[in-house]
């Protein structure tokens, strides 16, 4: 007999609420649908298990079928069914507490509201106008049930005729969702929420080729793998099935560098596999390539929260039934577990690069070049990855050699420490723009270091804040001897007129170059020292850089760019000049240096050494050097 009645919501909104604001989620009725009869199957295993259900297993695949005619889409399983009884407590009786109250307060919000009532098999009125459940329990005895409704909060319930156990959950699609009657759709979306549930997902037919056009044949389409790696044992597994897994994940990526194997019961459970891939000179290309799945189901690509910010730089798939999660599966809620979770992909993370490093450090410094980008990125955003990766965090030097922080400590202290007892790391981000200057700390004795990096102008920055008594300093930011002052010798003794007629002698020959200024500066170098080189300090440089990386930098970015022409009073050059404009006015000074071509050739010199001389005035360089070699 027919039994009428309405779902005990106590309210009419709640359809209207799903239909609309869930409106651009609206493919997940397809994953919530196939998950509840997946749970179903499960059960029904577990009973067995448990001798509670003594019938044969049988078929427990999951099986899915569009019918384009009648605009139907249906859900079957072959799990533990419900009872007319079970029917009313588990899809009538959604019948909470303030159920009213909740409803008006969150009723532009459909994910709160789904999230609070666990409404998963609701979600299929986003795209159907009328949904029917058809369903037969394992319980000995049981009587086939017919539940349909058509959107409005009444429904009805009724005898039918199903001589199997299990349910199918039939779906007449609206007419606003007719897309979702399109097999490929349908298979897309399978294989995006279901590829790796626990029982087999059954969507058609396998097809082949045959007298020109595609045919089914008489195998079930399995859409999903159901032991998938990462619920493997690692004892169980060799280097080629992670390979071959990664390679299934990611077609069209390169073999990974690294992987972790993550296996946690307590005090959460947490299962997946991490891998390192080959991380290119780009931040943002590799993003969002960790997939979260909550017990087999894909759930989101997008895992902030549950993986630090540096992590999504990692690919592979976390899955974890403890992450607290809406109905949607798709919106992160933060909470103590969560972040218990993150601290330990965190922990996990380096404690297996440090491993990697103490088994094989050659292998280590090899692949530094991909590890360094996602390895300064860690330290940069998480204080607590910074203190764990000091112990394998690797300088390089210009000629190649890497060295742990302590090590290189120890290589340069008793040479590179200034008269403040300060320890002094030089580096170039450009071994051949830089050559003259990395030449010169040489041939002080100093080790020069190569930050060509994305993040390292960043990292010297980090590094001067963590590290005693420190500063980093690129090897063209001032005179060697400047650089690593060791006592206050060698000071530069001209008088003020003399400085005077120097400064117009060059300045006057300065080629006016876009938002660029000089200052001239002296230094004593020693008769076979550079007579001119250009240096920019180091913070303003440093700014300037990382302007063109942080949007609110932007103030540095439009700031000229500063120079200092340093002059070295004593190259038999610069004395020859000196010389020349002694006792000179200001117009007869720059009348001289407009006529020298010793003054041009040293500009340009120095012009050219970092990069700065192009177009006529290069051209007019050649010209001059050739006339002077004749």
């Amino acid at each position: 007999m027919e039994q009428k009645g309405k779902i005990g919501v106590t309210t009419d909104n709640i359809f209207p609420i799903i239909k609309k604001f869930l409106y651009s989620d609206h493919e997940i009725f397809l994953r919530e649908l196939v998950s509840n009869a997946v749970d179903a199957t499960q059960k029904l295993k577990t009973f067995a298990s448990l001798g509670e259900f003594k019938g044969e297993l049988g078929d427990i695949s999951v099986r899915i079928a569009v019918n384009k005619e009648n605009g139907t889409i249906t859900i079957s399983d072959h799990g533990i069914g419900m009872t007319e009884e079970e029917i009313d407590k588990y899809i009538n009786q959604i019948a909470f507490s303030s159920a009213n109250e909740f409803l008006d307060k969150y009723k532009t919000d459909a994910n709160a509201i789904i999230g609070h009532f666990g409404l998963g098999f609701y979600s299929a009125f986003m795209v159907a106008k009328k949904v029917e459940v058809i369903t037969k329990s394992f319980k000995e005895g049981a009587k086939a049930v017919k539940w349909s409704c058509d959107g409005s909060p009444e429904y009805t319930i009724s005898a039918a005729d199903k001589e199997e156990r299990g349910t199918d959950i039939i779906l007449y699609i609206d007419d606003e969702n007719k897309n979702f009657l399109e097999d490929s759709t349908i298979e897309g979306l399978l294989k995006k929420y279901c590829r790796f549930l626990p029982v087999p997902i059954v969507f058609g037919k396998k097809t082949e080729w045959k007298d020109g056009k595609s045919v089914d044949t008489d195998e079930d389409n399995v859409i999903n793998d159901t032991n998938p790696l990462w619920t493997r044992k690692p004892a169980d597994l060799t280097d080629e099935d992670y390979v071959k897994f990664y390679k299934e994940l990611y077609p069209f990526s390169d073999d990974p560098m690294f992987w972790i194997h993550l296996n946690v019961d307590y005090p959460f459970k947490l299962t997946g596999i991490l891998y390192f891939p080959q991380v290119k000179n780009n931040l943002d290309l590799n993003r969002n390539k960790i997939q979260l799945y909550s017990n087999q189901v894909f759930v989101t690509d997008s895992v902030e929260g549950i993986v630090p910010e540096f992590l999504t730089l990692l690919h592979g798939i976390i899955d974890s039934p403890d992450i607290p999660l809406n109905v949607s599966r798709s919106y992160l809620q933060s909470d103590q577990n969560v972040k218990k979770i993150s601290g330990y992909i965190t922990r996990k993370v380096a404690e297996r690069l440090d491993e990697i490093f103490n088994e094989d450090r050659k292998q280590f410094e090899e692949k530094w070049n991909s590890l360094s980008l996602f390895i300064d990125y860690g330290m940069l955003t998480d204080d607590k990855f910074y203190d764990r990766a000091t112990k394998f965090f690797l300088l390089k030097d210009a000629d190649g050699k890497m060295f742990t922080l302590d090590e290189y400590k120890t290589l340069v202290e008793a040479n590179q420490t200034d008269k403040d007892g300060n320890l002094v790391y030089l580096y170039a981000s450009n071994k051949d723009e830089q050559y003259a200057y990395i030449s010169a700390a040489k041939d002080k004795g100093y080790s020069v270091l190569l930050l060509d990096g994305q993040l390292d102008i960043h990292m010297t920055g980090l590094l001067e804040r963590k590290l005693e008594k420190t500063r980093i300093v690129r090897v063209d930011s001032d005179t060697i001897d400047n650089l690593i002052k060791k006592d206050d010798s060698n000071k530069v003794e001209l008088t003020d007129k003399q400085k005077e007629e120097l400064s117009e002698t060059f300045t006057s020959q300065l080629p006016k170059l876009d938002k660029t200024e000089f200052t001239i500066d002296y230094a004593t170098l020693g008769e076979k020292g550079q007579p001119v080189q250009i240096t920019q300090n180091e913070m303003m440089r440093r700014m300037k850089e990382m302007s063109a990386m942080q949007s609110g930098m932007s103030f540095y970015g439009e700031m000229p760019n500063y120079y200092n022409l340093v002059l070295n009073v004593e190259h038999p050059l610069i004395k020859q000049i000196m010389g020349d404009v002694d006792g000179k006015d200001k117009d007869a000074v720059s009348q001289y240096a407009s006529g020298s071509d010793t003054v041009h050739q040293l500009i340009d010199l120095a012009l050219l050494s970092n990069g700065m001389l192009k177009g006529e005035a290069l051209s007019n360089f050649i010209k001059r050097s050739t006339e002077l070699i004749k």
